[in-house]
């Protein structure tokens, strides 16, 4: 059976109020502009203006500033579907889609209108590159049975017109 004491501290503990009381802070402002908020008092040369703190309860909505009505004209307004005007060209000419790019990375193949930077995602880092004129040759060496070599033109992309040249990883 549990005491009296603890008892009686229980019961205390249900009378205790929910809500925590405001705490007064001492708002220091320096002669250069500074302000510093604290419990301590200011220095001499600085000015003392009390602050008070609110604490406020997780879940409580206080609006920081009072709403403002809006009046609107009489005009209607029609309301449309945003235009796009223009859109991101990649340095391949977007030969490939995004959606596209993605899966030939996850099955670690390599399509025409890759950059340098998917074929390394796909495939990861050459064995070996070379450079001639303006292609670049990415080559990895046989592994498992396996080898590829992918060409690249003066802007970096895999060469080729057709999607479906591929080139499955040699790992």
């Amino acid at each position: 059976m549990p005491s009296r004491l603890s008892s009686l501290g229980l019961a205390t503990l249900l009378y205790l109020p929910l809500d925590a009381p405001g705490a007064t802070i001492n708002r220091c402002e320096a002669p250069d502009g500074r302000i510093t908020f604290t419990t301590m008092s200011c220095a001499i040369d600085e000015s003392l203006s009390y602050q008070k703190v609110n604490p406020y309860r997780p879940g409580t909505n206080i609006p920081l500033a009072p709403q403002q009505q809006r009046q609107t004209s009489n005009l209607k307004i029609d309301h449309r579907d945003p235009l796009v005007v223009g859109r991101a060209v990649d340095k391949c000419a977007n030969l490939i889609s995004a959606s596209e790019r993605r899966e030939a990375i996850i099955n670690q193949r390599v399509i025409a209108g890759m950059t340098q930077k998917d074929v390394e995602s796909a495939l990861g880092k050459p064995d070996k590159i070379s450079i001639r004129n303006s292609s670049t040759r990415y080559h990895y060496q046989a592994k498992r049975g396996r080898s590829a070599s992918i060409e690249f033109d003066e802007r970096g992309c895999t060469k080729g017109k057709a999607k479906s040249q591929t080139a499955k990883s040699p790992l």
